[in-house]
């Protein structure tokens, strides 16, 4: 699995957990090995631009997911690996710090962990969940909880 990470934010992360949390939800989903991804940590005035430029938002989000061609994506096992054993290209995933941070205070909880679970949220949109209806929110979320419960295990041991 190939994760490149830049932070061009600014502000000091871990990036080798952030990495790790990406690649732990990456296989718990059963992607394929050769998938790509590109995580991307930027500052309040880069997310404002990219939120407004390409979701039509005001002010700087979280998180935002730029998946490839869904078509592209090996989302299990049992399917094959792209022709010619070609990597899938799975997206981008740009993070904000300076937002996760004001939310992981809100929330209670380090900007480290706020991070992790942005990185998951990212993830899983690029492998096409969603959280416009209640239902696909469920889900979505559920799954969120659960791998990031899992990963916080299997860094305890």
């Amino acid at each position: 699995m190939s994760i490149e990470i830049a932070n061009e934010s600014g502000v000091e992360v871990d990036t080798d957990a952030v990495l790790a949390v990406a690649r732990h939800a990456l296989d718990e989903m059963g992607v394929n090995p050769l998938a790509e991804l590109s995580v991307l940590l930027v500052d309040v005035d880069y997310m404002t631009e990219l939120n407004h430029r390409w979701m039509g938002g005001d002010g700087p989000t979280d998180v935002l997911a730029f998946p490839m061609d869904e078509g592209s994506v090996d989302h299990g096992p049992g399917e094959s690996a792209p022709a010619g054993g070609e990597p899938a290209l799975l997206g981008d995933i740009v993070l904000c710090p300076d937002v996760a941070a004001k939310q992981a205070a809100t929330a209670g909880h380090s900007t480290a962990d706020e991070l992790h679970l942005l990185t998951v949220h990212g993830v899983l949109h690029l492998l096409g969940y969603d959280h416009a209806e209640p239902e696909e929110e469920r889900e979505m979320f559920a799954l969120q909880a659960r791998l990031l419960s899992s990963w916080r295990s299997s860094r305890s041991q």
